[in-house]
């Protein structure tokens, strides 16, 4: 008597599915396999229909919301913008784009990830929103993870706009006061069109005038709550999330499922594959020789797991020492690591992009998405102590420009999986087969840092194993109930999702 049922007999029938307190009985002792399979197929669908009907309530009452704000597409900054670009947008990019316009031309707030390869181009399909709402008299905020990062973003972003009546600004915690209020008071008054930053335009000081559209890089490191805090700053704002490190579709769809999905697979035309090689150390800097000769830059990586051991900092030092005096004495080379004051990496990372050196070489994983295309080389030491998805990132520090790229991997693997990331990375240069591949050798729990998703641990459920009943949850939740969730015959559902779900995601109450 205390299981109470939460799917009623005509949604059972149609769904194939048993009575909870029978799958529950049969989980313990089934009378034969097949009720067994049954009874786990149940209580699977069921944790899931808890997860899925939980991100349908965060995203109902999202959609709820109609937009103060309408678009109207003018073209009068669009044409231009597209004709100076000098490059035909790749399918996926236009697929994209037109995804992300009829969002923003819809009356509810847009809710998009765009999950793409490194370097495929999810900038610039950004931007073409950011442009539409500059047509409309908005103002539009990219937000991004490291200050690095965000100045990237802004060169990359002023370049793209050259010669149109745009003002775009940058926002981080390292410029002046009398330059920060400054860019307050231009925010207010509208003056800005577009900002790019940091942390630093989540405070409270920062006010716009009419912000109408939110583009946030690099999605794992915000937070459902810092997303809602920008959400915060406009009336019902459109929000664009940018992600490079591919998450599988139906996890994706259900980790936020508060969010549309757009993917970007393509590079653009003229980029070529990364190559990478499995190599002795003394082989790999032979190779980075031949490169630097040709007038190319190359990064060497070293896995310093842990930067509070002393000896082991010590000895990567002691390392690249070595290699600056004994290996590339010809060379200029600089040493990132992370013990150094920010500003001081950020210098070092700046004047590299600008190829005053020749080699980085850095013990710390180098900032995601910085842009140097004349580095052609990366080598990675000790590869195998890193996992899939980091290597992967790392790989894409090269590639960056229209020149022949290669990634270098070095260090014997002391164990099966390690050896098993290796062969992974020597046979595919596609994001979204890592991710997958990451997934199954990992688990989500450690893939997804699930801590920070606030999702809770299923009991027999699986995010990797089970995706078709995720699929099935999420089609029925979705496509099948809708509202009708509100309604009073689903009321057990909502109460043990509320139980469940209450301080992890802001689900208003129970009613």
């Amino acid at each position: 008597d205390f299981i109470k049922e939460t799917i009623n007999d005509f949604y059972r029938d149609k769904l194939n599915l048993i009575s909870l307190k029978e799958a529950l009985t049969n989980i313990h002792f089934p009378s034969d396999f097949e009720i067994l399979e049954k009874a786990k197929r149940r209580v699977k669908f069921e944790e899931f229909l808890y997860l899925v009907t939980a991100l349908y309530i965060v995203k109902s009452k999202i959609k709820k919301g109609k937009k103060m704000h309408r678009y109207i597409i003018k073209r009068n900054l669009l044409t231009p913008w597209k004709n100076k670009l000098g490059f035909e947008f790749t399918d996926d990019q236009k697929r994209a784009i037109k995804e992300i316009f009829n969002d923003l031309l819809s009356p509810y707030p847009m809710n998009r990830l765009i999950q793409g390869e490194v370097g495929s181009g999810k900038t610039v399909v950004a931007l073409s929103g950011m442009l539409l709402a500059v047509e409309n008299n908005y103002q539009s905020a990219l937000l991004a993870p490291t200050e690095i990062l965000a100045e990237q973003h802004y060169l990359n972003i002023k370049r793209m706009l050259e010669g149109l009546p745009i003002n775009v600004s940058l926002l981080k915690g390292a410029i002046p006061m009398k330059e920060k209020n400054k860019i307050y008071k231009e925010l207010e008054n509208g003056e800005i069109d577009i900002i790019i930053g940091t942390h630093a335009l989540l405070e409270e000081k920062v006010k716009f005038k009419y912000l109408s559209l939110v583009v946030i890089d690099e999605q794992h490191r915000f937070g459902v709550i810092q997303r809602s805090k920008l959400h915060q700053k406009g009336r019902n704002v459109d929000v664009l999330v940018m992600s490079a490190t591919p998450i599988p579709r139906t996890l994706a769809l259900s980790l936020w499922g508060d969010l549309d999905v757009s993917e970007i697979k393509e590079l653009p035309k003229g980029r070529k594959k990364i190559k990478t090689y499995y190599m002795r150390e003394e082989e790999a800097y032979r190779f980075l020789r031949k490169e630097l000769e040709k007038g190319n830059q190359g990064f060497i990586v070293y896995p310093l797991i842990e930067e509070s051991k002393k000896m082991e900092l010590k000895s990567v030092m002691k390392q690249a020492e070595y290699l600056k005096k004994e290996i590339f004495p010809d060379f200029r080379c600089a040493i990132l690591h992370g013990k150094l004051p920010p500003n001081e990496k950020e210098k070092i990372m700046i004047d590299f992009s600008r190829n005053l050196y020749d080699i980085l070489i850095s013990t710390t994983v180098i900032e995601v998405g910085i842009d140097v295309p004349n580095a052609t080389v990366i080598i990675i030491e000790d590869a195998p102590r890193y996992g899939l998805s980091q290597l992967h990132q790392l790989r894409g520090r090269v590639g960056r420009g229209d020149k022949e790229s290669y990634c270098i991997l070095v260090g014997e693997p002391k164990n099966e999986e390690a050896r098993r990331r290796i062969e992974i990375l020597l046979r595919t240069t596609s994001g979204f087969e890592i991710a997958e591949e990451d997934l199954k050798l990992r688990g989500p729990g450690e893939y997804l840092g699930i801590k920070q998703h606030g999702i809770t641990k299923f009991h027999i459920a699986s995010l990797v194993n089970d995706t078709d009943i995720l699929k099935e949850v999420r089609d029925f939740v979705f496509k099948e109930l809708g509202e009708k969730i509100y309604s009073e015959e689903f009321y057990n559902l909502r109460k043990e999702v509320y139980r469940i779900y209450k301080g992890k995601f802001h689900l208003g109450r129970v009613s």
